[in-house]
């Protein structure tokens, strides 16, 4: 992020990010350990996905809540709301070296708390701490580097740190299957993100402070001093004067505009070059969520058990898949991004999207339909005692199989022989599922098996690729380039907010319509809602490639006009009204 927006890099950006940083280890340095945050951005949002299948096993009230499921994901979302807000405050009141420190120090209480968990209460509350930490990390990193890293250099090294995210998101699906086998499960799983946050408090301990924040805050020498570390001896001056030009600019805005939040809000909303930019802005991240991309990094194992795969390693195991092709994604999209425009990526993914929602609620729905019968005999086998109370009712029925069985709360073991014929009908508990398997029969809880499993699966890699190149990068560009300099930060920060609120809404929702429309009509229901978002995505957002600041501001305030892929960047910057 500079001034109030992140930093594209390009090919020969990269080039010279390797050239400058092998002369200059601390640059390195500086930037791995702020981006430190990014990566335990990213391992948060990925850890819980496994660790909940765990906490499923050690707590019944939380394997019988769908709530206090999707409590125990969303609270850290709701967390990292309110730590975004509190981040932008404390970036400007004590500067963002220490406020990365104090995001560290949550994040490894948060941790650690949740390692120690007796109740779920308390993992809630440590879900709440670490939330505060993500939402402070994740807006404080990219602002500390892009502030500390040499001009040249700049966009690769904010770069980095969407790539630790995905990194760290791919890093804990790793981390998860590790401990699949180790006691304690989850408590690991959650407890071993304190380690990186404790070496980031430490490596920010021996850093120094941005040198704009200082400069900013009149500690004009310090500034000086750390400029000197980061640039050759004959850029240093200049770089001062750049550094003292941008921040009078910034000082000026302030004065026109207003220091108080209030002032910058109103001024926003009332100015209509910004009022189209927020259209923009909150268009493209409120799309990113609610195409549904949080149940996927949230509950990926989950979504896996849903498609018939029992096995919670297994599950873990497949939905490493899907992370690793999320980080190859952010990839391919920072090397065509700015070829081929934000815009058109963004309807692009969109398409694929929409396709691979509906896809994947068919297949879900066949294999709902192809779902295994119950056998009355081998249910029996079992005992009446620990037959479902409910198949007991309803036997006679003929619809009644597998998956009724599921919706009942109870559980489906297998036939011996065959996976997908009729199997029993049982309590879910523990000692259940071990007589089950004693047996050497599969225990489903989540999802009946079935022949077309496996095409869930792969559906769901194809739905990240179509996403991660397109709405998993572009809608944090366009926001960056979107609104006029005096209002990118106000603008980014409302924009980010609905991020972070949509992205609530859908975790904290997920599980709840996975039973009330079924998994095919959750799914259903995000491919309708991404093709409203396309259409909002086509009638309101411009494409900014290739644009300046002041050209993208003449093409809103000029009354942007949707077309297809007939705009150029070259026109739309020569005043020419779009298609």
């Amino acid at each position: 992020m500079v001034e109030g927006g992140p930093v594209k890099a390009d090919k020969t950006e990269f080039t010279e990010c390797w050239k400058i940083s092998s002369k200059n280890p601390y640059i390195m340095k500086l930037a791995f350990a702020a981006g430190i945050g990014g990566l335990l951005f990213g391992y948060d949002t990925g850890v819980i996905s496994g660790a909940l299948l765990y906490i499923k096993e050690d707590f019944e009230e939380v394997d019988k809540s769908t709530f206090l499921q999707e409590l125990i994901v969303s609270t850290c979302v709701a967390g990292a709301i309110i730590g975004a807000a509190v981040g932008g405050y404390a970036n400007d009141r004590i500067g963002r070296r220490k406020t990365i420190m104090v995001a560290d120090v949550l994040f490894f209480l948060g941790s650690i708390i949740m390692a120690i968990a007796p109740v779920p209460a308390v993992i809630i509350v440590g879900r709440v701490l670490v939330g505060l930490g993500v939402g402070m990390a994740s807006m404080t990193a990219p602002l500390y580097i892009s502030e500390a890293s040499p001009a040249k250099i700049r966009g690769a090294m904010v770069s980095t740190n969407g790539l630790l995210i995905t990194g760290g998101q791919f890093l804990s699906y790793l981390i998860n299957l590790a401990f699949t086998r180790a006691p304690g499960t989850w408590r690991w799983m959650l407890g071993v993100a304190g380690l990186p946050a404790l070496i980031q408090f430490l490596l920010m301990w021996s850093l120094p402070e941005s040198p704009r924040w200082l400069y900013r805050e009149n500690y004009v020498h310090e500034a000086k001093e750390i400029l000197e570390k980061l640039y050759p001896e004959d850029e240093v001056d200049r770089e001062i004067q750049s550094l003292r030009e941008s921040v009078e600019s910034e000082r000026a805005m302030e004065e026109s505009i207003g220091k108080d939040m209030w002032s910058k809000l109103k001024g926003a909303f009332t100015d209509k070059v910004v009022r189209r930019g927020l259209y923009a802005g909150v268009t493209v991240q409120v799309a990113q969520q609610f195409v549904g991309i949080n149940t996927v990094m949230y509950y990926s194992p989950t979504i896996v058990q849903f498609a018939g795969f029992a096995s919670k390693s297994v599950a873990l195991a497949l939905s490493l898949i899907t992370s690793g092709l999320n980080a190859v994604g952010s990839i391919i999209s920072m090397m065509v991004v700015d070829k081929y425009g934000r815009r058109r990526l963004m309807i692009i993914s969109m398409f694929g999207i929409i396709s691979c929602l509906i896809i994947l609620a068919v297949v879900f729905r066949q294999a709902s339909l192809g779902a295994p019968g119950i056998d009355f005999v081998d249910t029996k086998h079992f005992g009446s005692n620990v037959t479902c109370p409910s198949y007991l009712e309803n036997f006679h029925k003929p619809k009644w199989g597998c998956t009724q069985c599921l919706k009942a709360k109870c559980s489906f073991c297998s036939n011996p022989a065959d996976k997908t014929a009729p199997g029993a009908c049982l309590i879910d508990t523990k000692a259940m599922q071990e007589e089950c398997e004693a047996e050497h029969r599969v225990f489903y809880e989540e999802g009946c098996p079935s022949k077309i499993g496996f095409l869930a699966v792969l559906l769901l890699g194809l739905y990240i690729i179509s996403y991660s190149p397109g709405m998993g990068t572009a809608p944090w560009i366009v926001n960056s380039e979107i609104y006029p300099l005096r209002y990118r930060g106000v603008g980014g920060g409302i924009a980010a907010v609905a991020n972070w609120t949509s992205n609530l809404l859908v975790s904290l929702t997920f599980l709840t319509m996975t039973q009330t429309l079924t998994v095919a009509g959750a799914f259903l229901m995000f491919a309708a809602i991404s093709f409203i978002m396309l259409v909002a995505i086509f009638l309101f957002v411009p494409e900014t490639k290739g644009l300046q600041f002041e050209e993208v501001e003449k093409l809103l305030r000029d009354d942007y006009k949707p077309g297809f892929f007939k705009v150029k960047a070259g026109d739309q910057g020569k005043g020419k009204a779009p298609a």
